[in-house]
């Protein structure tokens, strides 16, 4: 036996004598460790996308255009487009911003129990409506929502990331999207990331005048080593990605 807690003390020594780390400390290298910079602000947005039976298409966006400001007077749109091209068409994408998940909580109970939305919009519309997704991003804490500087396209590009979150992708991916933004390629809207949805996804919304811009920018930039480096780096940590080209409606705030 006393062989025994001879032995225990001899392997408990180095532990008892290791320096303590206080919790705050502990807690403060965890953090540095655990996604990055973080979202400090409550402001999210809500990327809605209504999938429409195509022989319904055009009168269901004659009827919200009608009747736009029932919705509107709720909560703020930021941006409501057509999908032209990338995946399935007849599709409808739109962008709700709110102050926080109560203030969503609080806009979807007031719809619920007015009756001009439910009458005049929502409940005719039902039926032109196959399939509806909805995912909550918050705007990343390097990037601000821009303004086009005249009406034009839209270019959604979602990039699926490797698991880890911004701390292991972050500064590269930023890199790369600030190299294409600050040559002047491409007009920078905003840089969203997941909060509820697919995880690990950004979302990179960007406005040219028109399609051929684009893919002149577009080409521009392929020959930029600038942006050719910035490109190589994140992509190391690029699982998938796709696009779609926009098309503003007119009510639209975003045009």
């Amino acid at each position: 036996m006393l062989a025994l807690r001879s032995g225990l003390r001899k392997v408990l020594a180095p532990w008892a004598l290791a320096p303590q780390v206080p919790a705050a400390a502990s807690r403060e290298v965890c953090s540095s460790f655990a996604t990055g910079r973080r979202q400090t602000e409550g402001t999210f947005y809500e990327f809605c996308t209504y999938y429409l039976k195509p022989s319904k298409m055009k009168e269901f966006l004659k009827n919200f255009k009608k009747n736009v400001h029932l919705r509107t007077a709720h909560s703020e749109l930021v941006g409501y487009w057509s999908v032209e091209f990338g995946g399935r068409i007849n599709r409808v994408f739109h962008i709700w911003k709110y102050d926080n998940f109560a203030h969503r909580a609080a806009v979807f109970k007031a719809l619920a129990s007015d009756p001009d939305w439910q009458e005049r919009f929502f409940i005719p519309n039902l039926a032109s409506i196959d399939k509806q997704e909805s995912e909550i991003v918050y705007l990343v804490p390097w990037c601000k929502m821009g303004t086009p500087p005249k009406e034009g396209v839209y270019e959604l590009a979602t990039f699926l990331m490797k698991p880890g979150g911004p701390a292991l992708w972050g500064d590269p991916f930023e890199r790369a999207i600030t190299a294409h933004a600050k040559q002047g390629y491409i007009e920078l809207i905003g840089v969203f990331h997941t909060e509820y949805g697919k995880l690990n996804r950004v979302h990179v919304l960007w406005w040219f005048e028109n399609a051929d811009s684009r893919a002149a920018g577009r080409h521009r930039s392929h020959e930029d080593p600038r942006v050719v480096a910035a490109v190589r780096e994140s992509v190391n940590y690029l699982d998938m990605q796709q696009n779609m080209l926009l098309i503003p409606e007119s009510f639209s705030p975003l045009k």
